[in-house]
Order: C-alpha cells, then structure tokens, then sequence
C-alpha cells in the first residue's frame, strides 16, 4: 500500500488522476491535457512518461495487478494454514480487480475496447504469475496433509481458470454495479475449489 505521506513520482500522479478521469468522464473523453493539469505538469511532460493514451490505460491496469501481487506475496508469507491462505488469494485475485474498476463500469468498458488486444498478451503473463503463486501454496498444502494434489502447478491453472469468469474483464456493467452478488458468487466458487483440493484427503 502506498505511504500517503510520500509525494507521488509524476508517473503516478498520472496514473491517480487516469482512475479519478475514469470515474468522472469515461476513457473516450479522457483527455490528455486534464490528466496533465490534474498532476500538475505540463501536457509534454504526459508524453515522457506515456507514448498515448492506450499506453497511460496499459499502465493503470498494470499498477492494478501489482497492488495484487503485493497483496498475494503479503498472504502466501503469512504463515496460515494452506487452504486459508488460498481461499484468501482466490478471493483477492477477483476482489482487488473488481474494488479497483467498480467506480466506473462504464469507462472500463470503453477502455477495454481500446485496449483489448494488447491487454489479452498482458492478462496471459498475469495469469501465469497469480498461479504460480498459487501452486507454491498448493504444494505446501500437499506436502503437510491440506491436500491430495498431483500437480500442484495443474491445479493452480484450474482455479485461475474457474475464478476468472468473475473479473471485471468478464463482467457487464450492470454486475460490476453488484459487488455483494460478485462477493457470494465467488465464496461459493472458493469453496468448491477448496473442497476439490481436499477431497481425497478424507
């Protein structure tokens, strides 16, 4: 979590006031020059930092995954029992994503458009790093009687595969309006998934 008592870099002063111009405006009038004056730097200076709007888009959705990854890396060290900390990353890999767009399902929807076919190369290596994270708790899990998993790195796929059906990415934007019912959907998922992991354990 970033210190509110340290001064933003110009990158993520940029990068606050792209989420603010998301929610108040959409992507289609997100305007280079008020992103600028919302920073306090001049338009050229945008331009040091980001080649185009797509790009300053790219970049808001990347700063979204790595809040996510420190939350991840956060919970795997904890030292809590595997199946808690893995329901805790299945819920956090949907949740942190749908918390960071739910201000503007709208404007997400116009920025996804854009931004599409270059995020789709971005969301593979997200992925492939969220489940990695994921199969190092599952082998924990394994390895001291939690589950009874063959392939941990095999499982950690199917969760990805199973919880991504509730990021915003998937998402109308009517559902993105419904947190608590995105919140009940996915605990039910979890707890499916955890189950599986389990079930041979019994």
């Amino acid at each position: 979590m970033r210190d509110p008592n340290k001064p933003l870099s110009t990158r993520e002063a940029i990068l606050e006031a792209t989420s603010r111009a998301l929610a108040t405006v959409g992507y289609k009038k997100m305007k280079i020059e008020d992103l600028a004056r919302e920073a306090g730097i001049g338009k050229g200076s945008v331009y040091l930092h980001f080649s185009s709007k797509e790009d300053i888009a790219l970049a808001h959705i990347d700063r979204i995954i790595s809040h996510l990854r420190n939350q991840l890396d956060e919970i795997e060290k904890s030292g809590r029992p595997a199946a808690e900390r893995l329901e805790q990353m299945m819920k956090a890999r949907v949740m942190e994503r749908f918390d960071s767009v739910q201000s503007y399902p709208v404007g997400l929807g116009e920025m996804l458009v854009v931004v599409r076919d270059r995020l789709l190369e971005r969301r593979q290596r997200y992925f492939e790093i969220e489940a990695s994270i994921l199969a190092r708790v599952i082998a924990e899990g394994t390895a001291n009687g939690e589950f009874a998993v063959d392939d941990p790195a095999e499982a950690a796929n199917a969760i990805v595969d199973a919880t991504n059906s509730l990021l915003p990415f998937n998402l109308s934007p009517r559902e993105i309006g419904e947190r608590d019912s995105v919140e009940r959907r996915l605990g039910l998922i979890v707890a499916l998934l955890i189950d599986g992991l389990r079930y041979r354990c019994q």
